[in-house]
């Protein structure tokens, strides 16, 4: 008897105490929360439920053709409350990384569509339209790209030019399915200057999980990183020491994550099922 007792009141602390511990979840969106603009089934309740157990959530992503007022704003639409500050984009991390190191009078050419030009001129970057002149490039995705653009990156980057991107991502998930994204540019010009441009700023890079786990404000032993894209976001959160969950709604399959080199702590059939980890 006194056994049994003692083994309920151990684990009534271990309950306690796992119910006292703050989570912190970042959540890709493209593939993860939704597919264009269809919510994947149960993102909603899933998010609400995590909330209201008092975890932390943010979303995280990659996607530099759209603001992060808009993100809220789809966001909220779909059933998912969130405002600017609940979301974090490559855009935002460009230019946080601009404004650090950018020196007096250099200035930056963009190749990317106005959100992102927008971003960085919220954060004060100053921008040039004449390539000669730019110190620093930024590539991002631009579904206006021509090989003129691709030309005037390549010249600029064999004059000295910084490249930086946006994200690595070779194509964009939709409920229609798949179109090309920036890592398509980034091969391109990789392939003209046989060298690898100089940063990446979204995930996976680290950057990007620094952004994310400082806006939760929790060490990253104790963060999620949920998402469907192996190389961008499971490889993110294996490299920063979060708990990488791939879902597989999006890009990403179970065999992908099975022989491949990013393999994910958990594997859910989607997001609804990431309050039961």
């Amino acid at each position: 008897m006194f056994t049994w007792v003692k083994g309920f009141f151990v684990f009534s602390i271990m309950m306690s105490e796992r119910k006292s511990i703050v989570r912190g979840y970042v959540f890709d969106l493209d593939g993860t929360v939704y597919l264009g603009d269809k919510m994947i089934d149960g993102a909603a309740e899933a998010i609400q439920e995590l909330r209201a157990r008092g975890d932390r959530v943010v979303f995280l992503s990659n996607k530099p053709i759209a603001t992060r007022r808009s993100y809220a704003d789809k966001l909220t639409k779909m059933g998912i409350p969130a405002t600017v500050d609940d979301v974090l984009n490559s855009s935002q991390i460009v230019a946080r990384y601009l404004q650090k190191h950018l020196k007096a009078a250099e200035c930056v050419y963009v190749v990317g569509e106005e959100p992102i030009q927008d971003e960085l001129a919220e954060h004060g970057i100053p921008m040039t339209n004449r390539s000669e002149q730019a110190d620093y490039i930024v590539l991002s995705w631009d579904r206006q790209f021509t090989y003129d653009k691709l030309n005037i990156v390549y010249q600029a980057a064999m004059r000295g030019a910084k490249v930086i991107a946006s994200n690595p991502d070779a194509t964009c998930p939709l409920d229609r399915g798949q179109v090309p994204d920036t890592g398509t540019f980034i091969a391109a010009l990789e392939a003209a200057t046989g060298k690898p441009i100089d940063l990446i700023a979204g995930k996976p890079s680290l950057m990007a999980a620094e952004a994310a786990v400082s806006h939760l404000g929790l060490p990253y032993e104790d963060c999620f990183m949920i998402g469907d894209r192996l190389e961008t976001d499971i490889r993110m959160g294996n490299d920063a020491g979060m708990m990488s969950v791939l879902v597989l709604t999006g890009v990403g399959t179970r065999e992908m994550a099975e022989r491949g080199p990013y393999r994910p702590k958990y594997i859910v059939p989607s997001i609804k099922e990431v309050v039961r980890l």
